[in-house]
């Protein structure tokens, strides 16, 4: 069976957790997955907590704490904070032992510090769940107009989604059908338009985008979130007796 452990790994700005999921013992190891959370809850989520199974099949997974949830705080610290933290924490598990190739990545605003920072932090490839291209539009009244709630024109973070593919980097995007973040339809057009404002580029490494049932959450079962991952990665890190298609 495969083997979990906690470990607290001091950063600058606090101190993060990661725990560590290993195939067992005399299993091949393939690479390593490091995976962040979402901006809210205090809880993995579901998908997050199935990917551990991967640790079956070959791969090191680890879940990572920011330090602001390690803290039992409710609102997540700022991107450059959150940054920090992950790139911390990562120099701090090459001390592990960990397998490559390297996978970063993690859900919502997990996914988005993997993004700005694998290519700095020498990872392989990038896993995106439910990637939150644009904040959701404001709720409508009876009347249909739009309720304020102080949230600012809805800017694309399509740059952030694009930057691993300028290093070379491939990213896999599983997002819900029906997310209000922008579901996967909206997430590969903004793809093909690029980054607003940016010099053109074509990106070197390949943005996929798998649909999965459900929203920003997914749905109750992970099993299809987990299937795509397992697909993709087959394409990074065949299994033993498996030539790399």
């Amino acid at each position: 069976m495969s083997s979990r452990r906690v470990k607290e790994i001091p950063t600058s700005v606090g101190l993060a957790r990661a725990e560590i999921h290993r195939p067992a013992r005399g299993t091949a190891e393939r690479g390593t997955l490091v995976l962040g959370h979402g901006a809210g809850g205090s809880a993995w989520s579901a998908d997050l907590r199935a990917l551990t199974g991967l640790a079956d099949e070959g791969f090191v997974v680890v879940l990572v704490e920011q330090p602001w949830r390690v803290a039992g705080k409710r609102v997540a610290a700022r991107p450059p904070v959150l940054d920090t933290a992950w790139t911390e924490v990562l120099v701090a598990l090459r001390r592990s032992r960990l397998p490559r190739p390297l996978v970063v990545g993690g859900r919502s605003a997990g996914a988005r510090v993997a993004c700005r920072t694998a290519a700095a932090r020498g990872a392989h490839a990038v896993l995106a769940l439910a990637f939150p291209l644009r904040p959701p539009a404001p709720a409508r009244s009876a009347s249909g107009a739009a309720q304020p709630r102080g949230v600012p024109a809805r800017a694309s973070r399509v740059d952030e989604l694009l930057l691993p593919g300028l290093a070379g980097l491939d990213v896999l995007v599983v997002q819900g059908l029906r997310d209000p973040f922008g579901a996967g339809a909206a997430v590969r057009a903004a793809v093909r338009a690029g980054s607003p404002g940016a010099v053109p580029s074509p990106a070197v490494g390949v943005v996929e985008v798998v649909d999965v049932p459900g929203g920003h959450g997914f749905g109750a079962d992970p099993t299809p979130v987990v299937d795509a991952v397992r697909a993709w990665l087959e394409g990074i890190a065949p299994a033993a007796g498996r030539a790399r298609e």
